[in-house]
């Protein structure tokens, strides 16, 4: 007779066990009073977060950013207003019309924290000018960060948008962009929520049944959400924090704490319709399914965490409130909601609407879970593995064709036209483009520092004149303050971040001047942010992939399907990023989603959408494999365990994606094209996941690996034994896999 195997670090789950089963009113108590002390924490979140983050902090160009503002405040202006002549006047030369425009600037310079204020009525700037001399601009910097640029202009705006007499006022500029880009994503999340939190709820009473038990994952999830709040207020008072975190605060809190829940709240039933009572029931949920949703959420931790590799504040944020609301969402589906059911008992199936169609077959009602039998999902795997090198090439095929787009990304920067068409910063910023002779503000900017004398400075301008793509140089112009320094202004042909504005700054940079300089500019910003990118991103990259291979052999002591689990959830995004391309890139679907399709993609948002996707790839991985896992283990059976595998998560694996999918779509239902993109983006590559990886090919190739595939060396095997988890209670030993050749068919 086989020697029974002992779980692993039972002693450590038995503790576990008697902490969450000893006290349960006590622990609900406690969590009740932790989550009211994060309402009061996290209040005010919002009004603390950027709305900027995209540039290197170290790069070169956000050090001459800083010198230009400080030294050249005219240079830079982040305040546009858009003074339109009525109808009636001659246009802005008429004397009434710059008789108001220029009380308006005198009004402007006199407002604190305002410095640089200019016109097109003190300078007779051209470009100030529209071609058609109906509009003109006075130009002015607001200083501080985004949040305190944010702050003056709602104290000023209400004086200077509007009619003034002669004159009709719009306010443009980044700082006006900025401003609605932070109003305009708070209003979205409030009605993302609205729209999720009924929707998912509805969702979660179709998959359980039962209405209690669908409660019981909201309740997880707005304590994710509620305690990842005031994580992030924290952290303001040390760094940057971005108010787009808040979008993903909501979605995982939401659709993570939702598919712990989901495999948590199975479990129990499962053991319930076992015979068990609620103490024991909850103990075995907690030593099997507590397990798979500890490693499920270090794996998506690990995996944002790697956004902490990269200089920007921007994506950084989100791994400051990835990894909060995923640890947050674990601690609460393994300590709260195990209270919780130990206390309801069988009443988790209370208010089970699915008896009204059941009636007579009381037996039914007590299934428990979304998968319910699993047969459906056990005939799908059964069908893949008979044809599984046809599924295995047709799905890896498909999937890689529908990334193909993504072969042509262009990388951008963000503007006004992340905000709906008819937002009023968006709409000054579009008339200026097509408006004026050219943009404040944009083309290339040259810091010059030392003093380096009239001589030296203009034979630098001629060089710079001289370089192709160049249509002219102006300046020198010396420091305000009087200091040793001295800027140039490069006006180049076509986009301000277009391909030659790149290539001439390092075209610029390679420029030698003789005294120290400095480039910056809006093209400037990308290559800086592009080059950022790419030195962090080998170490991000390794990162996720040793710490997964890590992981999955922890859970599996397997070699070969950590290999698998990585390029897999890699093949299943290829769908997200070229749908990426071919719809927010090329203007596909634009008019159905609202949008304003620029050309390219904001530089950052591959590496976070990657980080985001993959994570939750290897979330619904975990659940699959951990329970093929313990069928092995407990049958020796390569075959039968992935097919009974798949039959026991099937359901709960596509429920779970469908309601994040949902939840995803509501935060993609945003007016700002960024938010639009990571919702619909992420909800793609969930269903994909789910529907298409987890279904279809993961099936197919553990069929052509065969019992290969949970084969590993004596060395790793031994490590398993002594370190590693499983699903699974107790199972008799299964078969040496060691012995097994590489190849061998199941």
């Amino acid at each position: 007779m086989s020697e029974v195997k002992k779980p692993p670090s039972s002693g450590a789950d038995a503790g576990w066990t008697r902490f969450v089963t000893a006290r349960p009113r006590l622990t609900l108590l406690l969590a009740l009073l932790v989550t009211a002390l994060a309402v009061v924490a996290g209040g005010g979140v919002a009004d603390r977060l950027g709305s900027g983050g995209w540039e290197d902090p170290g790069a070169q160009s956000t050090y001459a950013a800083r010198a230009l503002e400080r030294e050249f405040p005219h240079s830079e202006p982040n305040l546009l207003l858009l003074v339109d002549a009525a109808p009636g006047t001659t246009g802005v030369d008429d004397p009434a019309v710059a008789a108001e425009a220029e009380r308006l600037a005198t009004a402007l310079a006199a407002e604190r924290g305002v410095v640089g204020v200019g016109s097109y009525w003190r300078t007779q700037l051209p470009t100030l000018r529209s071609e058609d001399g109906r509009q003109a601009l006075v130009v002015a910097r607001v200083q501080g960060d985004e949040k305190t640029a944010t702050a003056a202009l709602d104290r000023m705006a209400p004086r200077y948008e509007g009619e003034h007499g002669p004159v009709r006022v719009s306010l443009g500029g980044p700082a006006a962009v900025q401003r609605e880009v932070t109003r305009t994503i708070q209003e979205d999340l409030l009605r993302a929520e609205l729209i999720a939190l009924p929707v998912t709820l509805v969702l979660l009473v179709l998959v359980f049944g039962s209405a209690v038990a669908a409660l019981l994952p909201l309740g997880v999830g707005i304590v994710a959400i509620l305690g990842t709040n005031a994580v992030l207020r924290g952290l303001t008072e040390f760094t940057d924090v971005s108010v787009f975190a808040q979008n993903l605060t909501t979605a995982l809190g939401l659709g993570l704490a939702i598919d712990y829940a989901l495999f948590i709240v199975r479990r129990f039933r499962e053991e319930l319709s076992a015979g068990r009572d609620p103490v024991a029931a909850v103990g075995a949920t907690l030593r099997t399914a507590g397990r798979t949703v500890l490693f499920s959420a270090l794996t998506v931790a690990v995996s944002l965490s790697a956004m902490l590799f990269f200089p920007m504040y921007f994506l950084r944020s989100f791994a400051y409130a990835g990894v909060a609301v995923v640890l947050l969402a674990a601690a609460a589906a393994l300590i709260l909601l195990p209270a919780a059911l130990v206390l309801l008992g069988d009443r988790v199936n209370s208010l089970d609407l699915r008896r009204l169609w059941r009636r007579g077959r009381p037996e039914a009602a007590a299934v428990t879970g979304p998968e319910g039998t699993g047969r459906g999902w056990g005939w799908t795997a059964a069908l893949v593995m008979r044809r599984a090198p046809v599924f295995a090439v047709a799905t890896t095929v498909g999937l890689l064709l529908l990334g193909l787009p993504f072969m042509g990304v262009e990388f951008g920067t963000v503007d006004d036209r992340q905000l709906p068409k008819d937002a009023p910063s968006h709409v000054v910023q579009e008339q200026i483009r097509d408006g004026f002779p050219n943009s404040p503000g944009g083309g290339i900017t040259v810091l010059a520092e030392g003093a380096p004398g009239p001589e030296r400075l203009a034979a630098y301008r001629d060089r710079l004149a001289a370089l192709p793509g160049v249509i002219r140089v102006d300046g020198p112009v010396g420091s305000a303050t009087g200091s040793e320094y001295s800027s140039f202004s490069v006006s180049v042909e076509g986009e301000a971040v277009g391909q030659t504005a790149r290539d001439l700054v390092d075209e610029v940079r390679a420029v030698d001047a003789g005294f120290k300089t400095s480039v910056t500019g809006q093209a400037a910003v990308l290559v800086d942010a592009q080059k950022a990118i790419a030195g962090a991103l080998p170490a991000a990259a390794a990162l996720v992939v040793l710490a997964t291979l890590l992981l999955v052999f922890l859970l599996t002591g397997s070699l070969l399907i950590p290999l698998q689990a990585v390029l897999l959830n890699a093949l299943s995004l290829t769908a997200m990023f070229g749908a990426v391309v071919w719809v927010f890139q090329e203007g596909n679907l634009s008019g159905l989603l609202s949008f304003t399709a620029t050309g390219d993609i904001e530089t950052t948002l591959p590496v976070l959408m990657f980080c985001i996707a993959f994570g939750l790839s290897m979330d619904y991985g975990v659940f699959l494999i951990s329970r093929i896992k313990e069928e092995y283990d407990r049958t020796g059976d390569h075959e039968s365990a992935v097919r009974t595998g798949l039959a026991r998560t099937g359901g709960l694996i596509t429920a779970a994606a469908v309601i994040l999918a949902v939840v995803m779509v509501a935060i993609g239902t945003s007016r700002v094209t960024n938010t639009k993109m990571l919702g619909l983006g992420i909800a793609l590559a969930v269903l994909m996941d789910a529907m298409v990886v987890r279904s279809l090919l993961v099936p197919a190739v553990m069929k052509l690996t065969g019992r290969a595939t949970w084969w590993a060396p004596a060395p790793l095997r031994r490590l398993h034994e002594r370190f590693g988890l499983s699903e699974g209670e107790s199972a008799p030993p299964a078969p040496e896999p060691d012995r097994i050749p590489v190849g061998a068919g199941a």
